[in-house]
C-alpha cells in the first residue's frame, strides 16, 4: 500500500483593487509598454488598507473548502506560506486556523519566498505519507504591497498581492505513477546567494525594510535552476518532459517562464499563465495559478503538473503530482 497526497480541493482569493500599469506612470519614470515588455505584467492587485496577508489566506482556504466539500473541522493541519505574516507572530496560519473556526489540528507558517508554496507541499506531502495527518490546507498567501519600494521601478511594478489554497488528503494509491496525488518532490537552497533579493530590514535589526533585487542576476539564476530541479523531480519517478501535461510555474516573469519552459522542452501551450493578471504575487503565485487553470478548464483529473519556483535565498523546488 502507498499513500498518496491526493488533491481535493483548490480556491483562491484575489483583492478588489486591480491596479494596471498606467497606474504607475504618474509617479515614476515608467510606462505600460516599458513594463509589459520587461515583465509581461498587465495588471495586478494590492490589498485594501484594513487587509491582511491572514485574511486573503483564509478566503482561499473557505473556496477550496467548498470545492472540496468539507468541514474545516475536518483538517488536520494548516501550512501557510508567506513572507509577509500579519505580525512578527503569531504565525498567519494560526489566524487562519480561528478564522475558520478550527479549534483542533495545528498550524504553522513556512518562509522561503518565492519558493514558499513548493516547500508548503512538500512539508504536507511528508505529513501526509508519514501518516501524521490525513488532510491538510497548504496556503500561499502575501502582501507584498507592504514591502514595495515605490520609487524604485525596477521592483515596485512587478509585484502583487493575493492567496491560493489546496486542500490535501491521504488516499491509498497503487504504487505507480498513474496515482493521484504528489508523486515527487525536490528542494534546494544556497544562503551565498542572499544579496541578489532581500528585504533589508527586519526584526533582529529593528527596522523595517524594503524588497531589493539584482534582477539580471535572478533571472541567470532562474532559469537555470527552475529547469535543473523540475527535471530533478521528474527523474526521482522515471517521468521526463514528455510526460507533463501542464507547467504551473512561480508567476515571477514571463521571459523566465518562456525560457524555463524552453530549455525543459515545453511549448508554451502547455504552461499555466497568470503573471499578466496578478504580477509577482510570491508564494501566492503557484496556488493561485492552479485554482484559476482549474477554473479555467485547463487543468483536469489524471493531469501531470510540474510546479516549480525560485525566491530570495536563494531556495528553489519543484513538486510533481497528477491531478
Amino acid at each position: 500500500m502507498t499513500i498518496r497526497a491526493q488533491v481535493q480541493g483548490v480556491g483562491h482569493y484575489l483583492p478588489k483593487r486591480v491596479v494596471p500599469n498606467s497606474e504607475f506612470e504618474a509617479t515614476i519614470d515608467t510606462s505600460d509598454e516599458w513594463i509589459r515588455s520587461r515583465s509581461g505584467i498587465e495588471r495586478r492587485h494590492f490589498a485594501a488598507n484594513d487587509e491582511t496577508t491572514s485574511d486573503m489566506a483564509t478566503k482561499a482556504a473557505q473556496n477550496a473548502l467548498h470545492m472540496a466539500g468539507i468541514k474545516a473541522s475536518d483538517i488536520d493541519a494548516i501550512i501557510v506560506a508567506t513572507s509577509t505574516a500579519d505580525l512578527t507572530f503569531p504565525s498567519a496560519a494560526t489566524m487562519v486556523q480561528a478564522k475558520l473556526g478550527m479549534t483542533t489540528g495545528f498550524a504553522f507558517d513556512v518562509q522561503a519566498v518565492c519558493a514558499g508554496f513548493v516547500f508548503a507541499l512538500a512539508t504536507a506531502n511528508a505529513l501526509i505519507v508519514s501518516g501524521q495527518v490525513n488532510r491538510v490546507i497548504v496556503i500561499g498567501a502575501e502582501t507584498f504591497s507592504r514591502i514595495m519600494d515605490w520609487s524604485d521601478r525596477t521592483t515596485s511594478v512587478l509585484f502583487g498581492d493575493g492567496a491560493g489554497a489546496l486542500i490535501l488528503e491521504a488516499v491509498e494509491g497503487d504504487g505507480t505513477n498513474a496515482d493521484r496525488g504528489i508523486l515527487a518532490t525536490d528542494l534546494n537552497s544556497d544562503g551565498r546567494h542572499k544579496d541578489i533579493l532581500y528585504v533589508d530590514g527586519g526584526v533582529s535589526t529593528q527596522s523595517t525594510g524594503h524588497l531589493k533585487m539584482q534582477g539580471k542576476e535572478v533571472f541567470r539564476h532562474a532559469v537555470e535552476k527552475l529547469a535543473s530541479t523540475a527535471h530533478t523531480a521528474l527523474a526521482k519517478v522515471n517521468l521526463g518532459s514528455d510526460d507533463i501535461d501542464w507547467i504551473v510555474p512561480h508567476q515571477a516573469n514571463l521571459r523566465i517562464i518562456k525560457s524555463t519552459a524552453q530549455k525543459m522542452g515545453v511549448g508554451l501551450d502547455r504552461v499555466v499563465l497568470t503573471v499578466q493578471d496578478h504580477g509577482n504575487t510570491s508564494a501566492a503565485s503557484i496556488p493561485l495559478a492552479l485554482s484559476v487553470g482549474v477554473e479555467r478548464g485547463q487543468i483536469k483529473p489524471g493531469n501531470l503538473i510540474v510546479t516549480e519556483a525560485i525566491g530570495g535565498g536563494l531556495a528553489w523546488g519543484a513538486v510533481v503530482l497528477r491531478w
